[in-house]
Formats: structure tokens, sequence, C-alpha cells
């Protein structure tokens, strides 16, 4: 019984933070997992990037990778972040906010952001030697942020959207697990004693900000306003451990 939940809770979060595995109900026993997922999705990511690397130029090989996340992703977070910069960033209410970030189109705020954000991810990544462990280390944190934030912040849409499910019986349990997750996905991004951690510091810095702006604006998050704050999150990491600190 045991493996058996473990299984379908696995199963979904495969199945709501990327395209592969086809539909499945979502329920709370998905959140221990997204940690798990975020760190193959980025350990696949990193290893795409460091064989790119062994053939072509560093910002080839850069292009190559921010190419594969997009598309063991699905676009989906990134369609988080086009909508949500539509719907969060102009003067709007917040009955309007939602309707904006529910359409299908995307807007001059979300093909703005999108643009800048790929093109930091892809500049972040060229400038650095491949670390398929960061890369690992932020994906997972960036997936346990998401599951810590449909735990403790409000839901915006109510109960007839798509995240209530996974809060519907949700266990303290499940969000400590992969909090802890996310933070041990931390220390092993250390690629460099300091800068591996800081890096993931500094993405969940960015990624509670972007929460609180959807909070703020919309009284609590969305399905998007969780896919910019993965993105927004793993960039502003990848960033970090770019510097010349």
């Amino acid at each position: 019984m045991v493996r058996a939940a473990g299984r379908s809770g696995a199963r979904q979060a495969v199945s709501f933070l990327t395209p592969i595995g086809g539909a499945a109900t979502p329920g709370p026993g998905a959140l221990a997992w997204f940690p798990v997922v975020g760190a193959l999705i980025g350990g696949a990511v990193g290893a795409v990037w460091w064989a790119a690397s062994r053939v072509w130029p560093p910002g080839v090989a850069a292009a190559i990778a921010v190419a594969a996340d997009l598309a063991l992703t699905g676009l989906l977070h990134v369609d988080g972040l086009c909508d949500s910069a539509d719907g969060l960033l102009p003067p709007l209410d917040r009955s309007r906010r939602l309707a904006v970030m529910a359409a299908p189109d995307v807007g001059a705020f979300g093909v703005a952001v999108a643009v800048a954000v790929l093109l930091l991810r892809w500049v972040a990544l060229a400038a650095l030697h491949p670390a398929p462990f960061l890369v690992a280390g932020l994906w997972a944190a960036s997936r346990a942020w998401m599951a810590g934030t449909i735990t403790l912040v409000p839901y915006a849409r109510g109960p007839e959207g798509l995240a209530s499910a996974f809060r519907t019986g949700a266990r303290p349990g499940a969000v400590i697990a992969a909090l802890g997750l996310g933070a041990g996905a931390a220390l092993a991004a250390g690629w460099r004693p300091v800068l591996g951690p800081a890096s993931v510091l500094a993405g969940f810095a960015a990624a509670a900000g972007v929460i609180g702006l959807g909070w703020r604006r919309l009284g609590g998050f969305t399905g998007d306003v969780l896919g910019a704050a993965g993105v927004v999150g793993e960039t502003v990491g990848l960033l970090v451990a770019c510097g010349h600190w």
C-alpha cells in the first residue's frame, strides 16, 4: 500500500511538472516528490550541457541546455512566467489579472519577460564551466519552493483550480520532506564550498519575491505563479553562480 502510494505520488509529480507520463489526478502525496523530479530534470539538463560542451563552443552548448530544459518541462514553467508577467505587472484589478492569466494568448509583458529570462539563462550557462550538480541542485530546490508554496500560501483561484487538489489533505510531513530534499540539493550544488549553496539561497529569495508579488496582487498563488517563481529562482541562482566573487 505504501509503495503504491509512493508510485502514485511520483507519477502525479512527474505529470504536473513535466509533459511526461500523461495526465494524472493530482494529490498531496506528490509534494514530497517535487524536488526529486526537479533533480532529475536538472540532472538531465546538466548532462546535456556537459555533453554538448565536449562538441561545441560554450555559447552553443548553453543554448542546447536551455532548449533541453524547455523540452523536458514542456514549456510549462515558461508559459507560467509569460502569464504571470501579463497578469501581475500591468495596473489591473484582481479579477482582471486572473482573467488575463487564464487567457491562452501572450501579451507584451509576457514576451518581454520571457525573452529577458531566457537570454539571462543562456548567458549565465555560457559563462560557466558545465556543472551538472549545480543545475540539479537549483532545479530540485526550485520544485521544493513550489511544494512549500502550495501548502503554506493561500491559493488564489479557490477550489476550482488545479493546484487545489494538492492542498486537500496535504500533510506537513510531505512539505517537510520536500523542503529537506531541497536543502540537501542546495548542499549538493556546492561544487564550490560556498557559491553553490549561495546560488540556491539567492534563487530562493528571488522565487519568494515572485510569490510575494502574486500574494499581494492576487491574494495568493496560482499555477502560473509557481512556474514563474521556479524559472526566476533558477535564473537568479545561475547568475549568482557565474558572478566574479
